[in-house]
């Protein structure tokens, strides 16, 4: 089938590279001329594990190409994807779906004949309803079918995600809408991946609730690890000892400095926005997001406190700056709010992330950047374990206490084990976890 792609995005991109790896003829489209160029040269506008092989394997073998031209793009399409961004308005949360009725309003002006339009993008309950109505008002004389398909990829994991979904979801009004669908996603459907149809307002709901949900499991276990280290338990064991419980599952129950990303922050914000608007009270998701707004400056001061409560003067050493390992992604980490809270507190920062730093420059001023680990642990007066890269998992630890002024790690991953640490001379303080491992008793009352 031919797909066309409208956004070049994360998103747009990865969904492009897959499906023409199933054997569809795909074209991405894309108004910035550069980001085209840099594709059609094999550049890719993203980090994502996998996905240059992807794109060089896909365009050599003539199932996928670039273009600006939307008209070309769309041209004899059986479906044109609408994958452009859709983020949060300044001041209201509300997701700004702009691109998305701008991008609704070119394709009905260009289409060349009747076509199935899916929204990729991750848009508000009833947006599918508006860009129908957009492309019937715009071409009243073709026969229109909208269709929402909201992602569920991992960055980092996106290729994977989309190649073995835990399930596919389809919001469709038609037959003829599913009947393409359907054709779309054979291959993954023969591989007994769940095809799941059902109105387009559920899809959409669907999504915002899936990511809302995951959210609030970060923010749970973020809580208990505060109650952990008070009460002298480990939170990772708990983590764990809940985890095995089928009913709750052990993904994201890893405690640390809060989530970020280009998904959870803006999602939580716009689902909030679309329950007040129809007058329903989400407490457990506004609460969820107040959570992981205070926890993410709670550990600036986690590191200040480790320091005996005084940064003036210190240098900081942060081991990682992207809101999670394997992407490039800046979007509402937990770094910005980390480095905020200690420049505000005196301290000098130096850091070292993999993948982010280029992104990271604009975003977060006068710090210094390093080549490596090494580099930024040397004559440091605490070393800092923002994001768990495989590369920070097994570093070398007797020579990061023999570069450091003042051998302490705070690791807000707990990607290391408080004994391990100690044993080469460095002070240790993780998420909701006792000292060197020690449980402290539990004083009994009556």
């Amino acid at each position: 089938m031919k797909i066309a792609m409208i956004g070049s995005g994360y998103v747009g991109l990865v969904s492009g590279a897959c499906f023409s790896d199933f054997g569809h003829d795909v074209i991405c489209v894309d108004k910035d001329a550069g980001k085209i160029a840099a594709l059609e040269a094999g550049r890719m506008p993203i980090f994502e594990p996998g996905l240059d092989a992807l794109v060089a394997a896909n365009v050599k073998a003539g199932r996928l190409s670039f273009t600006t031209d939307l008209k070309a793009g769309i041209a004899g399409a059986d479906a044109v994807f609408i994958a452009v961004g859709t983020p949060s308005r300044r001041g209201d949360g509300h997701a700004d779906l702009s691109y998305v009725f701008a991008a609704a309003r070119e394709i009905a002006e260009l289409a060349d004949g009747p076509a199935v339009v899916v929204t990729k993008s991750t848009v508000p309950v009833g947006t599918g309803d508006k860009v129908e109505a957009i492309l019937r008002e715009t071409r009243p004389d073709l026969d229109w079918a909208v269709v929402s398909n909201p992602e569920f990829l991992r960055e980092g994991a996106a290729i994977g995600d989309f190649k073995r979904p835990d399930r596919i979801v389809v919001g469709a009004e038609d037959a003829r809408a599913e009947d393409v669908m359907r054709a779309i996603y054979r291959p993954l459907y023969l591989n007994a991946a769940p095809l799941l149809f059902t109105g387009r307002r559920t899809a959409e709901l669907i999504k915002y609730a899936a990511n809302a949900f995951l959210a609030t499991k970060i923010s749970f276990i973020n809580e208990l690890a505060d109650l952990a280290e008070k009460v002298g338990a480990d939170v990772k064991d708990v983590a764990r000892g809940i985890g095995l419980d089928n009913r709750i599952g052990g993904k994201f129950l890893h405690a640390g400095p809060g989530y970020g990303g280009s998904c959870f922050p803006k999602d939580t914000l716009a689902l909030l926005r679309t329950a007040e608007e129809n007058d329903v009270p989400l407490r457990i998701v506004n609460a969820t997001v107040e959570a992981n707004d205070r926890r993410k400056v709670a550990m600036g001061h986690k590191v200040i406190a480790a320091l005996g409560g005084d940064a003036r003067g210190k240098r900081i050493g942060l081991l990682g700056l992207t809101f999670k390992p394997n992407t490039d992604d800046m979007r509402d980490a937990p770094s910005l709010a980390i480095v905020e809270v200690l420049r505000a507190a005196g301290a000098d920062i130096v850091a070292h992330d993999p993948e982010g730093m280029e992104q990271a420059r604009p975003l977060l001023g006068d710090i210094a950047y390093v080549d490596n680990a090494y580099d930024a642990a040397r004559g440091a007066d605490a070393l800092v374990l923002v994001t768990e890269w495989d590369a920070f998992r097994a570093l070398d630890l007797k020579r990061i206490a023999a570069a450091m002024a003042q051998p302490l790690l705070v690791d807000l991953r707990n990607v290391y084990h408080p004994d391990e640490v100690a044993k080469a001379g460095i002070a240790y303080h993780g998420i909701g976890r006792g000292v060197a491992g020690a449980e402290a008793p539990i004083e009994k009352v009556g």
